[in-house]
């Protein structure tokens, strides 16, 4: 039922705005399946049905947010780490996000997260981790903390890099070109480095 209200805009920026939101991030993690996989799928769809009205919620309460998102793509779930980065890669690269995106890129501590990721034991999650880790270091304008992370990593990330693999074809040929690509800028980084 509820995920039927947000199909209207004005109730999914009510749920959004109101108290009981952050019970979502609660929901997700329950031990009982069905129950935290239908909440996904409701976050899931308050998160990226009405572009306009998420972005105007991120914006707004974009700490508190990011706070408790963390916590989900750090969850010793791997159902609820594997859903949540995926998610996160869907809505940052929504257009009506793209300030969201730009801010988020700027942060040490989710770059942080996103290597952390990228030596998950699961194929999968290195793989989505890979594909936001990417908008980090392509970033043109990345501040000197995240340059000096990406620094002081080089050697592990291509390392960690070399080994990753689609595994899917045609999808492969452009996750490699793609990979290379972000290789080749994070030795950049490190060779121009004097931290």
């Amino acid at each position: 039922m509820l995920r039927d209200c947000i199909r209207f805009p004005t109730l999914a920026k009510y749920i959004l705005e109101s108290a009981s939101f952050v019970l979502f991030f609660k929901f997700v993690e329950l031990p009982n399946f069905d129950v935290a996989s239908d909440a996904f799928s409701t976050f899931k769809d308050l998160l990226t049905k009405h572009g306009t009205v998420v972005s105007e919620f991120l914006t707004a309460h974009y700490d508190e947010f990011f706070d408790l998102y963390e916590k989900l793509l750090t969850s010793p779930n791997y159902v609820t780490r594997r859903q949540s980065l995926k998610l996160l890669s869907e809505f940052l690269l929504e257009t009506p996000n793209s300030h969201i995106m730009k801010r988020y890129i700027l942060e040490v501590r989710y770059l942080k997260v996103m290597m952390t990721l990228l030596k998950d034991s699961s194929k999968n999650i290195q793989i989505s981790a890979f594909h936001i880790f990417k908008i980090f270091v392509a970033n043109p304008n990345k501040p000197r903390e995240v340059k000096v992370i990406l620094a002081k990593n080089h050697e592990k990330l291509r390392e960690l890099l070399e080994n990753l693999s689609a595994g899917k074809g045609d999808e492969d040929e452009q996750f490699e070109e793609e990979k290379e690509l972000i290789i080749a800028e994070i030795e950049r980084v490190a060779q121009l480095s004097n931290f």
